[in-house]
């Protein structure tokens, strides 16, 4: 018997491995052609709080969310059992340690006393004493689950002698375990555990022998021992490659592919990893031939990011900085210089849990407002938002191309949820990218930078033969300094214009998109990563009889605002619901101030965790119920 789809979780400490974990695991899966979605979960510490891999694997499509309870728990610690034993699902498999039965609750300090105090009521009331022997015996008495217990320490022991007298650190391979109890259990084959195992340790061979004998070790005992309950379907995926790959390096070989000459960054979760991925390939070369160069500025500070970027893109070059949002508060100023001196300029907004430090390493969804109205005075700005990684992809190229041609900046907003997720997906269709670098000259007699012939000027770049000025006051066309209240009116309104212009020219069905019908019985509407646990949602809902459809937000500035008021209108007002990362439900309000329509239903979460389909289809079943705001909570 095989399945179509299985979920797993997989925990531990910070620091043991898990993400090697998921890159072997999603490069293996890959390599057998399964659509995988991995999201990490970890606390903002470099060592020993409790982090975990929730994962999705299909046979019959690429996943965009995850969901609850799963199948499969592996847990490289006694805190991951007392943190997730709920989670799974009854009939799953618990794979554990057995050397930590004698383990107790009370005795593990990297766990949150006001955890540790929920988990131990919850013990109490089904009577389990607070300890992994306990509660490994429960879920096995109670038919909960089936207990795979596993002896680490003599597994390392074996381990150790099979490649003496070599000087092995054992324990840095704790991760290999539950790699190969996972293979074994998915009957993952051991050609594929080659190829992740040599794709996460390129042409270090010792560290390759030594993890594809464990993990294939392991596999072997499991299937003797326990079978290949999930042994997966054959894909019925039609891809003939796939990239395995996390939502930052998706969006860095997007700015890659679509010519980037200048990224400038400080060091911030969860943006970092972007600009790291960039500086490993700032020379490319094909076939032998170097094909051109990307700086990779680590700055002092965001001010000196965004001021630098300003500068290189005044050069001429196609500019990005990437923040998130404590680093985007200190951008602003910066934002309001090149929004009235109308420079090119692309900032790649990841999004976490604020204000303040707020939750660092957590995702959200509730800077959109603060995106749309930062800086003071008015100047337009496109902001743009992804919901999924191959959108990232794409949306990546767009920001440059629209920052380009109409000479603003673009704020292009993700989240932690999607740059912290491993996917596997398709190659990009390249025949649908396209480089706009918009109105460009090389020179001309009387230049000038901000000539009055529409909303855009033709843009000159420092050191070519044009003479130009550029300040943060008002000026005329040629950048001198003016108060003139004629000249201010006309140089205003040349700004704020572009707004119309891009709204013109910006197809609004590419602006907000929507997926089902309106014959539909409910409305939700969303925006970034809400779209796949939405869509997700609605599918399983629609084999329960309800027929809902998704409107999906992608630009908020300028607004798509009587295409979305068509799509709104034509539902019930009872029946549209706002689905969002964040207390306010943001684009709901976005929506209001664009179109006077007032969504007053909505489901909303800011926990920091993301939303799950199996939490989301009790919210819409609850608003269709008649409830009005459905606060969600699920996950640890």
């Amino acid at each position: 018997m095989s399945v179509k789809e299985a979920n797993i979780l997989l925990g531990g400490p910070q620091g043991a491995g898990l993400e090697t974990t998921a890159q072997i695991l999603t490069s293996s899966l890959a390599y057998l052609g399964y659509g995988v979605l991995a999201d990490r979960e970890y606390y903002s510490n470099i060592k020993g709080r409790h982090s975990y891999i929730h994962a999705r694997i299909s046979a019959e499509m690429i996943p965009l969310s995850l969901s609850y309870p799963v199948e499969i728990v592996g847990a490289m610690d006694s805190e991951t059992i007392f943190t997730h034993f709920e989670d799974l699902g009854d009939g799953g498999y618990l794979i554990y340690d057995s050397s930590t039965d004698n383990r107790t609750l009370s005795s593990i300090a990297s766990m949150e006393p006001i955890l540790k105090n929920r988990i131990t009521e919850r013990l109490k009331r089904l009577g389990v004493e607070a300890k992994v022997s306990s509660l490994v015996d429960y879920l096995a008495s109670n038919g909960r689950a089936e207990i795979v217990a596993l002896d680490f320490p003599s597994i390392l022991d074996t381990f150790k002698k099979r490649f003496e007298p070599e000087p092995i650190q054992a324990s840095r391979y704790v991760s290999s375990i539950l790699v190969g109890a996972v293979c074994g259990l998915l009957d993952i084959d051991e050609e594929a555990v080659k190829y992740g195992v040599s794709r996460r340790f390129m042409k270090k061979e010792k560290l390759i022998e030594h993890n594809v004998f464990l993990v294939n070790y392991v596999a072997d005992y499991i299937r003797e021992n326990y079978g290949s309950p999930y042994k997966l379907d054959n894909s019925r995926l039609s891809l003939n490659e796939m990239l395995t790959v996390m939502g930052n390096d998706v969006v860095a070989m997007a700015k890659i592919v679509g010519g980037l000459r200048y990224q400038s960054y400080y060091p911030i979760t969860p943006a970092s990893d972007e600009s790291f991925f960039i500086e490993a390939f700032e020379r490319l070369e094909v076939d032998g031939d170097s094909i051109g160069g990307i700086v990779v500025f680590q700055t002092e500070d965001e001010i000196a990011a965004i001021t630098s970027a300003i500068g290189a893109s005044l050069t001429g070059a196609r500019v990005a900085t990437a923040t998130s949002g404590p680093g985007f508060s200190l951008m602003v100023e910066g934002l309001g210089w090149a929004g009235h001196s109308e420079v090119p300029l692309v900032i790649t907004y990841y999004q976490r849990g604020g204000p303040s430090t707020g939750l660092p390493t957590r995702g959200g969804q509730s800077d959109l407002l603060f995106t749309l109205f930062a800086s003071h005075g008015e100047f337009p700005r496109i902001v743009l938002a992804s919901g999924d990684h191959i959108e990232a992809f794409y949306d990546a190229i767009e920001a440059m191309n629209y920052a380009e041609r109409y000479q603003l900046p673009v704020i292009h907003l993700l989240d932690k949820f999607l740059a912290n997720s491993f996917i596997t997906m398709g190659i990009p269709d390249f025949s649908k990218i396209y480089i706009d670098r918009g109105m460009i000259v090389e020179d001309g007699e009387d230049y000038r930078r901000y000539e009055f012939n529409g909303p855009i000027s033709p843009r000159a770049n420092l050191g070519s033969k044009a003479v130009m000025w550029y300040t943060g006051d008002e000026h005329d066309e040629y950048g001198h300094i003016t108060e003139d209240p004629e000249y201010r009116i006309k140089m205003y309104n040349k700004r704020m214009e572009k707004l119309d212009l891009i709204d013109k020219e910006i197809d609004p069905e590419k602006r907000a998109v929507l997926y089902g019908d309106f014959s539909a019985d409910y409305l939700l509407v969303g925006w970034g990563f809400v779209k796949g646990v939405a869509i997700d949602s609605i599918n399983k809902l629609r084999s329960q009889g309800l027929n809902g459809a998704y409107l999906h937000l992608k630009m908020f500035s300028p607004f798509p605002s009587s295409y979305v008021k068509s799509i709104i209108g034509s539902f019930d007002s009872d029946r549209v619901i706002l689905v969002e990362h964040n207390y306010l439900a943001q684009a709901g309000k976005i929506v209001a101030m664009n179109t006077g329509t007032i969504i007053d239903r909505m489901i909303v979460k800011y926990t920091g965790r993301p939303i799950y389909v199996n939490e989301l289809i009790i919210g819409i079943r609850k608003i269709l119920e008649g409830e009005m705001r459905v606060v969600l909570s699920y996950g640890a």
